[in-house]
């Protein structure tokens, strides 16, 4: 029995982890369960499951007398101190910046992480990365495409390699001009084509600033140059990813898209589980690939322009991505002011070297208050 602590139950991930611990409650339960703001999504999850621990981070509090009997309600410091006490797997599903402290937190308390937080790289990757060198925990990805390079690594971060090539479905606005893509609403920016996630990252996959993301996690995870990690457009979403080496051979990891594959695999690896269909490649008939049109979609280069840059800066942008996708979805700027805002916002704030949490809790905050400024002229 695999006992899990699931940070952000409630959210795209989260949800699909519930449906993979559901379909074999004979090798998997939840040893706690945390949720954002969504406090009935957490009290359904917790009379389902019955986990030891449940915490809600930033909504109401107020209805913690509604856990079932043997579910202690964590409240405030007591989160951190006891989230991930008796779990085998830290599984970290939380969005945005939230994620990193709880991953800072498990590389302390826990054997494996399962990481779906990309945040937890983007902004604090030497934090993270120095944190499990030094206890020894280990880091398993749950992104689609880094499990992907895992997975053809044999299960080993540190197997050598030549290239990582991720790839991109392209989003819903692949094949339009530069020009159409002025008009583009949220609402359109939400119809993603093959991956049904959140709005946010569903926004950061239509503008390619989640793939300029994880080019960031792929350069912490497998310690890649960042000119060995390219990008290029799958529009089937067959191919996860693949990894090039020294002889010009090259492996890639296929599959339907469904994140419960690599959820699944974070949980039991290096042993797998039935899971998914298997791949029918006569019903699918062609793969096809495509240069990542990196001019027209400016979030991408920001994201590793950043990513180079190192320091704060990762933060900075991070933070003032959430707040222009924010303002996106409330239709208060334009597709395009997306990238203006985290191109402003990133010009206007100096980079400084990232040594702690406090340090870049600091930056996230001070980066919020540039992009609102920028956006809402407050």
């Amino acid at each position: 029995m695999l006992n899990i602590a699931l940070i952000g139950c409630t959210g795209s991930i989260g949800r699909q982890v519930a449906s993979v611990v559901r379909r074999d409650p004979q090798r998997f339960r939840f040893s706690a369960l945390c949720a954002g703001h969504d406090g009935e999504g957490l009290l359904s999850l917790c009379r389902e499951f019955r986990p030891e621990f449940a915490a809600l981070a930033a909504g109401d509090p107020g209805r913690a007398g509604d856990v079932p009997q043997g579910t202690h309600f964590l409240r405030g410091a007591e989160i951190a101190e006891h989230i991930f006490e008796g779990c085998d797997v830290a599984f970290i599903a939380a969005g945005g910046f939230a994620g990193l402290a709880y991953t800072l937190r498990a590389a302390e308390t826990c054997r494996r992480i399962a990481l779906a937080n990309k945040e937890s790289l983007v902004c604090g990757g030497q934090l993270v990365m120095d944190a499990i060198a030094r206890t020894g925990a280990e880091l398993i990805p749950v992104d689609s495409e880094h499990s992907a390079i895992f997975q053809a690594l044999s299960f080993h971060r540190h197997a050598p390699f030549s290239r990582i090539m991720l790839t991109a479905s392209g989003g819903p606005f692949r094949t339009w001009p530069k020009e159409r893509l002025r008009s583009v609403t949220a609402r359109d920016a939400l119809r993603h084509p093959t991956w049904k996630m959140g709005d946010k990252i569903t926004v950061d996959s239509a503008t390619l600033l989640n793939k300029g993301y994880e080019v960031i996690e792929a350069k912490w995870l497998f310690d890649a140059p960042f000119e060995a990690i390219t990008a290029v457009v799958h529009p089937e979403s067959i191919v996860h990813s693949l990894v090039c080496f020294a002889d010009g051979a090259a492996l890639a990891q296929l599959g339907y898209p469904t994140m419960e594959v690599p959820i699944q695999l974070a949980l039991t690896c290096p042993e797998r589980l039935p899971c998914a269909p298997q791949l029918d490649l006569t019903a699918i008939k062609s793969l096809t690939f495509e240069r990542l049109r990196e001019e027209d979609f400016p979030c991408f280069g920001l994201a590793v322009g950043a990513g180079k840059a190192g320091g704060t800066l990762p933060t900075v942008l991070n933070a003032a991505a959430e707040e222009a996708v924010r303002a996106f979805l409330a239709e208060r700027i334009s597709f395009f002011g997306i990238a203006e805002t985290i191109s402003e916002t990133l010009s206007r704030i100096p980079r400084e070297e990232a040594s702690c949490f406090a340090q870049l809790q600091e930056a996230d905050m001070r980066a919020r208050r540039t992009a609102r400024k920028l956006l809402y002229d407050v």
